[in-house]
Parts: C-alpha cells; sequence; structure tokens
C-alpha cells in the first residue's frame, strides 16, 4: 500500500497537483489548502478543513479504508497537536484507526504509539523549524516506511517502523 499526505500548502495549487499526480493507493490533504471544496486540484485527493480554510464544506475529520487500513485524517488544530498527540490518539482508538495523518505544525515528523501509525507530513508552503517544504509517502507492506520528500520529489528524512 501507498499513500501520499501533503498539509499547509496555503493556497498553492501547482504543488498540490504535482503531488496529487504521484502514482498512489490514496492522496490526502490534512488541510489549509485555503482552496474552495470543490476546486479541481483537489478532486482525486481526501480532504479536511484547516483552521485557515473558510470553506465550510471541508469536513473536519475523514476516517476511510486504504487496503483494509482505517486512516483518519484530520488537521490537528481541534486536537492541540502542538502540544500533545493525546487527544489526537483517544480520537484514533475511537475510529479504530491504523494510521492517523494530520498537519497544523507546520513540522514533519511519523511515531507509532500503541499500534497506530501518526504522520505528520509537514507543510508544503510555510514549513517551520529550518525544514524545506515536504510532503510525505507511507508504504506499509512487510515494513512501514514513511518517507519525508521535498518540492522536487527529493527524500529529505525517512524512517523505517518494525510491522505493527
Amino acid at each position: 500500500m501507498k499513500i501520499i499526505v501533503m498539509s499547509d500548502s496555503h493556497g498553492d495549487k501547482e504543488t498540490i497537483k504535482a503531488v496529487s499526480l504521484l502514482q498512489t493507493d490514496a492522496t490526502f490533504h490534512c488541510g489549509d489548502s485555503e482552496l474552495a471544496f470543490n476546486d479541481p486540484v483537489l478532486s482525486k485527493v481526501h480532504k479536511v478543513r484547516g483552521n485557515c480554510d473558510i470553506d465550510t464544506r471541508f469536513p473536519s475529520s475523514v476516517v476511510t479504508s486504504v487496503n483494509e487500513k482505517t486512516v483518519l485524517a484530520v488537521h490537528g488544530h481541534e486536537h492541540n497537536v502542538k502540544q500533545s498527540l493525546m487527544a489526537l490518539f483517544y480520537a484514533a482508538k475511537e475510529c479504530v484507526a491504523d494510521i492517523v495523518l494530520f498537519g497544523h505544525s507546520h513540522v514533519y515528523g511519523a511515531e507509532v504509539k500503541d499500534g497506530i501509525l501518526f504522520v505528520n507530513p509537514g507543510s508544503t508552503m510555510q514549513p517551520r523549524g529550518g525544514n524545506e517544504p515536504t510532503y510525505a509517502v507511507i508504504e506499509w507492506d512487510e515494513t512501514v516506511r514513511v518517507t519525508f520528500k521535498n518540492l522536487a520529489h527529493k527524500t529529505v528524512d525517512s524512517t523505517e517502523l518494525k510491522k505493527m
């Protein structure tokens, strides 16, 4: 299985278009696209509302199945992800998620807590912490790999996690 995740693009349609054209089983945008819900560049993307999104048609969360894995996607501002992942962890437990995707902090990272994979792809437009703009690629087969790529699609960082 291969999932591509982006977040916090803040009006950058070209990056969304380029990333959403990559081969994948599912593509997610974790909010703050600052586009209309029905913008064509988001047509094939699972998308949620961020704190900077005005269009109220965006859902606050998406729970979907990708290759028999339950994926929860949120922006993160409603779960206080800048302070802790605890509220998001409880939300993941409630929907029995295998994978949780979120943004809001503009800092990429991945971790496993109680068998649940949490991934923040960073920001494609306004990264923080001295990072370059990134999106994430999750590959789940015999192992679980999360790769953070820059806008030239080059690997910035990656981690391989033991099978959950």
